[in-house]
């Protein structure tokens, strides 16, 4: 495997980790009739992240990478949203605010590959 392979690999199995992770904190909540709408929007998006960059990855030129990479940015960028409106209980605070973490580390580093695909 060239390391350029397990680049892409390392990244999507982050973007996986971070979709499965998001399911396991939703389990956890409360019942409120706002968290059931927004844990659909927020399981949408955090599993869209790591489906757009394996698109990403097969995609058929650049402008088609670029795009791509753009919507996983966009997906972790409303991933952040939707979990900042979830009502939780102190247990959750430390796993909210991990995943919250990681979604701003997944949209600068997609930030990052658009700016330097783009030059």
């Amino acid at each position: 495997m060239s390391k350029e392979n397990s680049k892409h690999y390392d990244l999507e199995e982050r973007t996986f980790e971070f979709a499965k992770n998001s399911r396991v904190f939703v389990r956890r909540l409360p019942r409120t009739i706002s968290n059931i709408e927004d844990v659909k929007q927020f399981v949408r998006a955090s599993g869209s992240i790591g489906a757009n960059y394996i698109e990403a990855n097969e995609a058929i030129g650049k402008k088609d990478f670029v795009m791509k990479v753009k919507i996983c940015r966009r997906e972790a960028k409303e991933s952040g949203y939707w979990l900042r409106l979830m009502d939780i209980d102190g247990k959750q605070q430390a796993q909210q605010s991990r995943l919250l973490g990681e979604a701003l580390e997944l949209l600068k580093i997609f930030g990052a590959i658009i700016r330097k695909s783009e030059e």
